[in-house]
C-alpha cells in the first residue's frame, strides 16, 4: 500500500494507538482518522510522510478519482476535480494525548492540520511558521499551554485558525499581516491570554486622557459629539429606508408575494448541521425550487422525509 494517496476512516469506532505502519505510506496526501476512539500519542514518524513535502507528479494526480468529504476551514467541504491539490491531516475527535511532535513542521506542503478535540498537552509548536502552505490550523479543545509562538503570524496562506479552549497564556502575537486574529472566538477559552481581540494585558498603557487632543487637533468631547451626530443620521436614514421598503410590502399584497417568491429562488444552500435540531423536517423546504445543497448532519430530527422535498431541482 505504499502507493496509497488517501486514507480516510472518519467516524468509525477504531480504538488503540495510531499504527506506526501509517508512516510507511510515503505517498499519502490525505490522512483522515477523525471521530474514532484512538488513544496514545501522535507518532513522531509522521514527519516522514513524503507526500506532504512535495508537489504531486502528473502520474500521481491522474490516480485521484471520485469525491471526498473533508473538514477544512471550519466546515465540511466536498472535493472532486481539485482533490489532487489537497494535503490534509485530520486526527480530530479522538483521545490522543502527549505533545504535538515537532516533526510535523517538516511537512512543508501541508494545507490542513486538524488536531482538535483531543487531550494533547505541551506547547503549540515553536516552529509552526515552517508550515508555509498551511491554510487551516485547528488545535482547539486540547490542553496546550504557554504563549502562542510569534511564528504563527508568518503563515501567509492561513485562512482558518482555531486555538480556543486550551491553557495558553501571555500576549497574543501581533503583525500587520496577521489579520485573521481579529476574530475573538479563535482564542476564547484561554483565560490567561490577553491582547487584541481579547482583554487588554495588565502592562498595556493608554496614551490619551480626558479632554486630550487627538492627531487631528480635536478634543475628545468634540469627537464624541461628531460620533453622536453621525450615528443619529445613519439611524434616521436606516429607519426611513426600512419603513419605505417594508411598509410597501405590508400594504401591497402583490408586491409582498412577489418578494417572497424571489427570495425562495435565491436560496441555494441550507446548512443547519450540529445544531441539536429536533422534531420533523419541515415540508416547506420542498418549495425552495433552486435548492442544491441541504446539510442537516449531526442533529436529532425525527419523523419521515416529506415527499414534497422532491420538488427541489437538485
Amino acid at each position: 500500500m505504499r502507493s496509497l494517496l488517501i486514507l480516510s476512516v472518519r467516524n468509525n469506532r477504531f480504538s488503540g494507538h495510531i499504527p506506526l505502519k501509517v508512516c510507511s505510506l510515503r505517498g499519502l496526501h490525505i490522512l483522515d482518522l477523525s471521530e474514532n476512539n484512538l488513544s496514545g500519542s501522535i507518532p513522531s514518524c509522521v514527519g516522514n510522510l513524503e507526500g506532504f513535502k512535495a508537489e504531486l507528479t502528473d502520474a500521481e494526480a491522474s490516480q485521484y478519482q471520485g469525491k471526498l468529504k473533508l473538514e477544512a476551514k471550519g466546515r465540511i467541504l466536498y472535493y472532486d476535480t481539485i482533490l489532487y491539490l489537497v494535503n490534509s491531516i485530520d486526527l480530530s475527535s479522538n483521545s490522543l494525548s502527549g505533545e504535538i511532535p515537532v516533526e510535523i513542521t517538516r511537512l512543508h506542503k501541508l494545507g490542513t492540520l486538524n488536531l482538535s478535540m483531543n487531550h494533547l498537552t505541551g506547547t503549540i509548536l515553536t516552529d509552526i511558521g515552517k508550515l508555509g502552505w498551511i491554510e487551516t490550523l485547528d488545535l482547539s479543545k486540547n490542553q496546550l499551554s504557554v504563549p502562542i509562538p510569534p511564528s504563527v503570524t508568518t503563515l501567509d496562506f492561513l485562512t482558518h485558525l482555531n486555538l480556543s479552549y486550551n491553557n495558553s497564556s501571555g500576549r497574543i502575537p501581533t503583525s500587520t499581516e496577521f489579520q485573521i486574529k481579529d476574530d475573538p472566538t479563535i482564542f476564547q477559552g484561554n483565560d490567561a491570554l490577553c491582547g487584541p481581540p481579547l482583554r487588554h494585558c495588565s502592562n498595556d498603557t493608554t496614551t490619551t486622557s480626558d479632554g486630550g487632543m487627538d492627531d487631528d487637533g480635536e478634543t475628545d468631547d468634540e469627537d464624541k459629539v461628531e460620533k453622536i451626530w453621525f450615528y443619529a443620521v445613519v439611524g434616521l436614514g436606516y429607519l426611513v429606508g426600512f419603513w419605505v421598503f417594508f411598509g410597501t410590502l405590508i400594504f401591497k399584497k402583490s408586491w409582498r408575494v412577489a418578494y417572497f417568491r424571489f427570495i425562495e429562488t435565491c436560496i441555494l444552500e441550507f446548512h443547519e448541521s450540529f445544531n441539536q435540531l429536533t422534531g420533523n423536517l419541515p415540508a416547506a423546504l420542498g418549495y425552495l425550487s433552486e435548492l442544491k445543497d441541504v446539510e442537516l448532519r449531526y442533529n436529532s430530527l425525527t419523523g419521515t422525509i416529506p415527499n414534497i422535498i422532491g420538488n427541489s431541482s437538485s
